[in-house]
């Protein structure tokens, strides 16, 4: 049997099966119970710092903006 109809046996049969276990296993792992708190967490990362205006370009006072915090209201007011 050559190399190539060896292959291609494998990845009709055994490959096939195994990529979709492997599917299987992701989406159980996605809606597991318990997991919501966490995607939703994620999903909300670009929106942390929605209430705060972006500083001013070139002003040094600007406090930085890098940390994942979400905002204050007295920071969002300065």
């Amino acid at each position: 049997m050559e190399e190539y109809t060896l292959l291609r046996q494998f990845a009709d049969s055994w490959m096939l099966l195994a990529l979709f276990a492997f599917f299987i296993g992701v989406v159980i792992w996605v809606f597991r119970p318990g997991s919501t708190r966490t995607y939703d967490d994620t999903a909300n990362i670009p929106f942390r710092h929605a209430d705060a205006p972006a500083p001013v370009q070139g002003d040094a006072a600007a406090p930085l903006r890098g940390d994942d915090k979400p905002a204050t209201f007295k920071e969002a007011r300065q």
